[in-house]
Order: structure tokens, then sequence, then C-alpha cells
């Protein structure tokens, strides 16, 4: 068995890392702090990113219009009715999560903090949008609880970016990641495989370019294809094309063996809403894409970072 997994995996899984780090289940829940986005508002660009949802990719996150400790109660309820004896990381998730002068962004984590039986921050953000004052409270709230600052990649490659409208740059990326590991605050990494007319050989450039940068955990993300999005307009007029169930879990398994078994894999699959979903229909189906990765790394007989280095 993987030395990463307490469940036959043949990766690092986040439910291993909470266990052992928590001794217990970890929930975590999905907010929204009422943040916009530079790439929204006009100061990088207007329209976000062509695949970004109305709701800012928080989609699950919880009602903005609601106070932040009301948004976790909600959800909280429906957490425990699945779980119990759980404890929970508050995971600020829609749209750019540091995008406020810090005084707005100390309210609203210190309100979630104060709340019985939360652990930990994750924080959704971008590399451009983390000012040296918000480093400087992210070092000191590093200290009071467990901290991920998650930032979207989605890519190394500069064509596709122009084509996504990501509207920041790989050096801007770069350059956070090393001052966030610099203050000794973990880093976790968005990337999406299947972006339009990217390569799978592409993918796996994004993918060991990560493996070299100290991050401590990645989200593999496919490609989905919302109503109401620029992407879909692209794909209309387009027709690009989408990667299958078989091409995705080859490609996933692929990146799999060329990361460093320590980093944490936080997510392996979308998970879309099936309602506002064009395409692929096959992601719907989560568990069947989870139990796909899982039998194609039996297969192989291989594991996370079998390929590493090579």
């Amino acid at each position: 068995m993987f030395q990463f997994s307490n469940n036959n995996k043949r990766y690092h899984t986040l439910d291993y890392f909470y266990k052992n780090k928590f001794g217990c289940k970890i929930a975590k829940i999905s907010l929204n702090g009422g943040f916009t986005c530079p790439n929204k508002d006009g100061t990088k660009g207007v329209g976000g990113c062509i695949y970004c949802s109305k709701l800012g990719s928080g989609d699950y996150a919880g009602n903005p219009l609601k106070s932040i400790t009301e948004q976790f109660m909600e959800i909280k309820k429906i957490m425990d009715k699945k779980w119990h004896d759980t404890k929970y990381i508050a995971y600020f998730q829609a749209n750019t999560n540091t995008y406020a002068p810090v005084k707005i962004l100390k309210e609203k984590y210190e309100e979630v903090l104060k709340i019985d039986g939360v652990v930990g921050l994750n924080i959704a953000t971008r590399s451009d949008s983390i000012t040296d004052e918000c480093l400087d409270y992210l070092e000191e709230l590093n200290k009071r609880t467990f901290l991920n600052i998650e930032l979207g990649l989605q890519t190394i490659h500069e064509k596709t970016n122009i084509l996504i409208n990501r509207g920041e740059t790989l050096k801007e990326f770069e350059d956070m990641v090393k001052k966030l590991r610099k203050r000794h605050i973990n880093v976790i990494v968005h990337i999406i495989n299947g972006l339009p007319y990217e390569t799978k050989e592409m993918m796996l450039e994004t993918v060991k370019y990560l493996n070299n940068l100290d991050i401590q955990g990645i989200k593999i993300h496919m490609l989905h294809i919302i109503k109401d999005t620029k992407l879909a307009e692209l794909y209309e007029k387009e027709k690009f094309h989408v990667l299958t169930r078989e091409e995705y879990v080859n490609i996933v398994c692929d990146e799999l063996e060329l990361l460093r078994e320590e980093i944490v894999i936080n997510r392996i699959t979308g998970d879309p809403n099936p309602d506002e979903l064009i395409e692929p229909k096959w992601l719907i189906k989560k568990f069947g894409v989870l139990n796909e990765i899982d039998k194609e790394m039996a297969r192989r007989n291989s594991y996370q970072g079998k390929r590493v280095g090579k």
C-alpha cells in the first residue's frame, strides 16, 4: 500500500493527511466572502476567466448575502448529518479571497475562527492579489491556525493563459509561491486539464514545473463547460476537443507519477453543478472517475512519484 494513503489509494490523499494531522475526520465548509476579482472589476480585466461561473467558481459556497457565521452554520448542519466527531476547515472559495483591504479580510477570517471546531482556513486567491500587508497578516495567522493559501495557476502555457483571459503571469505566480513559503505558509495549486487546444504533453509540462516548486498540495480539475460563460460561447463556435473520461484518467495517472509523494492531492477531478454543465457529461459521475483512476494506477502497478526525475 502507498505510504500516504489509508484506503488503498496509490496517491497522497487529503483524508490521510487530515487524519494524521488532526486525528479525526475533517470537513471543509465552503464560504462566500462577497469578494470580487481583479480580472472582473477592470483592474486586470473584465469578465473574469472564460470558464468562471457567475458565482466565481463558488457554486457550492454559501450565500454572500448572509454573514460568514450564518453560512458556516447552515452548511455545518448538513455535514453533521453525514459525519460525527468532526472538526472543520473554513474554505473561502468564491472569487479572489484576499482581494480586499486587510481590515475587511480580518473581519471575515477572524469571525469564522471563533466558531467552535474550526481548526483551519483555506483561502482561494490569485498570485497578483496578495499585498505585502496581507502577507504580514497571513504570516501571523499561520501561527494561530492551520492555514493553506490556494493559488490558481491552471497552466504554465502563456498562449493558453491569453486565450482563457487569466490576466496574470507565470512570474507573478512563482514569485508569490516563494513569498508565501518564505513565511512558512502552505501553498496549494489549482491546475486544469483539458483547457482548449492544450495537448497531453502541455498538461504534463505544467505538472513537471510544479513538482520543482516548494508546494504542499495540488488540486487537479477537469475543464468543465458551464452555461452562460465565455467558454461556452467559444465551445459553441469552435467545438474544440473535450477530453474523454479515458483520456482524462490516463493524463491524471501520468501526472500523479510525476509528482513528489509528499505533495497532498487535495482534489483529483471536477465537481460541477449538473444543472449548469454543458460538457463533459461524464464528469457528473464523480465516483466513477475516481474509481477509474484507482483501477488504472493498479493496472500499471504504479503510485504517486514513480517517475519523478524521469
